[in-house]
């Protein structure tokens, strides 16, 4: 006689959610909808709408969704050589809510809120094929030597006119009509002003769900924009902030019938969407880059193991095909294996600060990154190079394009070549994401490899 296995869970440490939902539930007892959302290997949001009733369920109980969620592309389709998928019986796992990103949505015409979450077996244990636990590995692996990571994102984005979902054509950025030369407008206050009410949405919409939002800025193409983001002292906080900041850009900007869209490169001719991410390392004493005795040398040794895992994790910071295409010859993105001083022309940017604030710019990842990945990778860097006590070549001064450094490859085959043959990449992500990564963006690279391009038809037909 064959049993049926029960729905039963458990329940990973929370400590404070009982807290936090009821004072939640209190203030807003009239929820229509809940979203619950789950970021998947690509960083795609993926999860379920339900019932505003069904809050205090999900937060005693969990919301059942497939491990095979995080085995599945960018277009959401699953990818059998994963092994995540049918051959396992598409079992579930168990997702929970983080509890502090529980928050109203203003941009829905019904009252809805959402969480995030985060996947566990059914004995409680990290999935660790989610991003998010691969990042709180990577944590646990920094608290070994006595360390923390704080950490802050910078988002670039397109804002274009909606094209009612036909996207064959090059898309229109908002302010694409000009006179004279091609419009730039860098840090033009006037762009700013002319999407006041967006902004001003955004801002609001920040401090509502807990987002440090911090300075708006018009960049170097026509409708591009960048959003920075507050510091945290926690990796995981400094993750999730991108992941909701993302989410909440693209829902205000689609209330305004527009499309906010952090594709790495929209265009051939003009600027792609980075994901910068400033990174420092705290021990009991503070910031170990400050310390007046140690703290230079602890950065250049941080620097080092950066510059040296850099060409096996460029996957983890450009996951996209379109991503490298940012690292073609002519674009803003930094595209050699560099450092330098205050110097936008690099990989790794160490700004000027004040000694409390020093910290690395890591400069390579595009906009449509996953953030749980790309700090992992940042984080295996410095620790590989503090642990190593190594010294990083002179910095750059001046034009890093025109300096012969070694250029990370613009070719994903390449790059997932790197990834998949470095036992340090298998090191920093664990086995399983290690090889999920792998065989995701191979499949990813071969269907767009599948198609014939309007390039080759205008060429040979």
């Amino acid at each position: 006689m064959h049993t049926i296995p029960r729905q039963t869970w458990v329940r990973p440490e929370d400590e404070g959610w009982e807290e936090v939902l009821e004072r939640f539930l209190a203030e807003h007892p009239d929820i229509d909808t809940f979203e619950v959302i789950l970021p998947d290997t690509n960083g795609v949001l993926r999860g379920k709408w339900l019932p505003g009733t069904a809050i205090r369920k999900v937060f005693e109980e969990g919301v059942a969704l497939p491990f095979a969620l995080f085995g599945v592309d960018v277009w959401g389709r699953e990818v059998e050589e994963t092994g995540l998928h049918i051959e396992t019986g598409d079992m579930d796992g168990v997702c929970w809510p983080i509890a502090r990103t529980l928050t109203l949505v203003p941009w829905a015409a019904r009252k809805t809120a959402q969480v995030l979450m985060h996947m566990y077996d059914r004995e409680g244990k990290p999935f660790l094929i989610d991003p998010r636990h691969v990042l709180d590995r990577m944590n646990g692996k920094l608290a070994s030597h006595g360390l923390s990571a704080t950490a802050a994102f910078e988002l670039e984005f397109y804002l274009f006119e909606e094209s009612e979902g036909d996207w064959s054509g090059p898309p229109k950025p908002v302010f694409a009509t000009h006179l004279g030369p091609a419009r730039q407008n860098m840090y033009a206050l006037s762009d700013l002003e002319s999407l006041m009410t967006l902004v001003d949405e955004i801002r609001r919409g920040a401090e509502m769900q807990d987002i440090p939002a911090d300075a708006a800025v018009s960049e170097a193409a026509p409708g591009q924009f960048e959003l920075n983001l507050h510091h945290r002292r926690d990796a995981l906080m400094a993750a999730d902030d991108a992941v909701l900041l993302r989410r909440l850009v693209a829902g205000v900007a689609r209330k305004h019938n527009l499309k906010a869209s952090f594709m790495a490169k929209p265009f051939v001719d003009w600027p792609g969407n980075g994901m910068h991410v400033h990174v420092s390392l705290e021990n009991e004493l503070g910031n170990i880059f400050a310390d007046p005795v140690e703290g230079e040398n602890r950065l250049q040794h941080a620097i080092a193991g950066l510059l040296d895992t850099m060409p096996q994790s460029l996957l983890l910071y450009i996951s996209t095909f379109n991503g490298f295409r940012r690292m073609q010859p002519g674009s803003y993105a930094p595209t050699s294996i560099c450092w330098g001083y205050d110097n936008r022309s690099v990989a790794l940017r160490v700004p000027a600060s004040k000694p409390a604030a020093s910290r690395i710019e890591h400069r390579i990842a595009g906009a449509d990154a996953n953030p749980y990945l790309v700090l992992t990778g940042v984080i295996a860097g410095m620790l590989d190079g503090i642990s190593a006590g190594v010294m990083p070549p002179p910095p750059v001064e001046g034009n890093a394009y025109e300096k012969g450094y070694k250029r990370l490859t613009p070719w994903m085959d390449e790059a997932i070549d790197a990834f998949e043959a470095s036992a340090r990449m298998k090191e920093a992500v664990g086995d399983h994401m290690h090889k999920v990564l792998t065989d995701i963006k191979r499949e990813e690279l071969n269907a767009f490899g599948r198609e014939i391009s309007s390039l080759e038809r205008q060429t040979y037909l």
